[in-house]
Formats: C-alpha cells, structure tokens, sequence
C-alpha cells in the first residue's frame, strides 16, 4: 500500500501556478507516494482542509503557498502529530527561507520527503478581532503598532502582482500619518514600555532581514523587540539599522527573551504577514505545537 501525501495547495498565492503543483505530485508519485490535492477558494478554507485531512492521518501533509497559507494549515494541524512540509509559492516565503538553504523546486521536495521531521514550538496569541476575543497559533512572529497598522492597510491586489513591494508602500503611506500611541507590555513579569514590538518566533522577517535573530523555531521561547521611539526619523533610523542587525544595540530598543508576555493598549496587531486585530493582547510559547519537516 503506497504511503499517502496531502497537499494544501492556495492556487491564489502570488507565485502560485498549477504546474507547479502537477509537477510536485508527479515529482512525490515517483518516489511512490499516493498524492491528493485539496485546493484553497477563500481566506480560512486552508485551516478547515488541514483539520479534515488530519482525521484521515496520512503520512505527511504538505502547505503549498505562502506564510499565510501555512499559517492557516498548522493551525488546522494542531497537536496532531502528522509531519508538515513547506512548499513555498508566497509572497516572502519567510519561513522557506528560515528552514531551506537552497530553495528550487526539486531540492525543496527532495527535503520534503528524505528530511527528518522535528517538534517545533508555535507562539499562541489572544486578542480581539473586532470585539471578540480570538486565539490563534503563529510560527513566524507577531507584530504589534506601525508593524501591525502597515500589514492592516497593505493593498492586497497590489501584493498579489508586486509582492514585497505592497507593503513597503504600505510601510511609507503608515509613516506619513505615524502617530503611535504607547503600549504596555509584561514580558515575564517585567513592565516594559514602548511604541512598536516584533515577537520573533524564527530569526527572519520580512525575507531575509532578521529582527529577532536569536530565535529559533524548535526552541520553546520568543525574542522580543521593544521599540522605544516614537518619531519618525526614530522608525527611519531603526529601518537603516535592520540590514546590519544593530537594531539590537540601539538604545532605544530593548531585546529579550520571553515565554510569555501581555501587551496593554489598543495598537494594530499582525501575524505571519496577515492582519488579526488589537491589542490587549496575551502571547504564550506552546511547545510541541507541531511536526515540522526542516
């Protein structure tokens, strides 16, 4: 009996094409696999096709799309022990980058079925969406003020066919009006203040830059990024820094390590590069969240 292959396939993602799927369930049938496809038609529709597809315990389930995608399949797969792979067809696709050194579609799927897989810890988030409260699994991070208001008002036409180039002009539409209001936050029982945060679950952000490059997606534990400043040319200084990583060093930017952490206040919030809602907001390590094959 040949070992069975789902892949979650978002035929929306910006590098998405049809091809590429064909050529990855010839690419997993040769090597013996029995593949089946199921394809995304709306935000959510990854999460729900994740969940059925658990119940049916194959061998290993396969997000095929971006960050988002992704996002949407673990949370679907939750605790179930089944393998994750990751075949990015995103916009950023951080997390490909995290875990893959060289990325071309025969090596991704080589490591896909011949990689072992690993217990991974996932960040939980509490917060509200409108004016309910919802909770959440991320891999990635999760971005609270300027962070979390330029993916809120990123053009997703535009992201689709620009890809990165959406939110960097987001990014410069959000500093016209920046006028953040201060957050308050507990990082393991430590009162901290400030105007922006990044909570790394991984080193990278964005592509390749890291914000938060101590954090490893198999450790049980965040780095956090505090940003003290409030005026723009702090936000534009902070931004000349990221390159060279001396973001950490600045002295308006306080970096830690966390398991757990409260944000007070009423900023924007973002995760794994799509928006969520609002603070208040409580963040918390769940270990073992997954199987992830990297």
């Amino acid at each position: 009996m040949k070992s069975s292959v789902i892949i979650i396939y978002n035929p929306a993602a910006r590098t998405a094409a049809r091809a590429k799927i064909d050529a990855a369930r010839s690419f997993l049938g040769s090597r013996g696999y029995a593949v089946e496809v199921l394809c995304t038609g709306k935000s959510g529709d990854a999460e729900t096709l994740a969940r059925e597809a658990a119940r049916q315990e194959p061998q290993l389930i396969v997000a095929a799309g971006g960050d988002g995608t992704i996002n949407e399949v673990m949370n679907g797969m939750i605790f179930s022990g089944i393998p994750l792979g990751i075949f990015p067809l995103g916009t950023t696709n951080v997390l490909a980058r995290e875990i893959y050194p060289r990325r071309d579609r025969n090596t991704v799927l080589e490591s896909i079925i011949s990689g072992r897989s690993r217990s991974v810890a996932l960040g939980r988030i509490t917060c509200l969406t409108g004016d309910t409260l919802q909770s959440r699994y991320f891999c990635l991070m999760a971005g609270v003020g300027f962070d979390g208001q330029t993916v809120r008002d990123v053009n997703l036409h535009l992201k689709k066919h620009a890809g990165p180039g959406a939110y960097v002009l987001s990014g410069l539409r959000t500093l016209l009006s920046y006028a953040p209001g201060e957050i308050s936050l507990t990082i393991d029982g430590k009162p901290v203040r400030g105007y922006a945060a990044i909570i790394g679950n991984i080193s990278r952000y964005g592509g390749d830059f890291k914000i938060t490059p101590d954090a490893r997606i198999d450790e049980p534990s965040f780095y956090v990024c505090v940003f003290q400043g409030r005026k723009r040319t702090d936000l534009l200084r902070y931004v000349f820094m990221l390159p060279f990583g001396r973001h950490i060093r600045a002295r308006d930017v306080l970096y830690l390590r966390a398991e757990e952490i409260t944000i007070a206040g009423s900023s924007p919030v973002q995760i794994d590069g799509d928006y969520l809602g609002t603070t208040p907001a409580t963040i918390t390590v769940v270990k073992d969240a997954i199987r992830l094959i990297c």
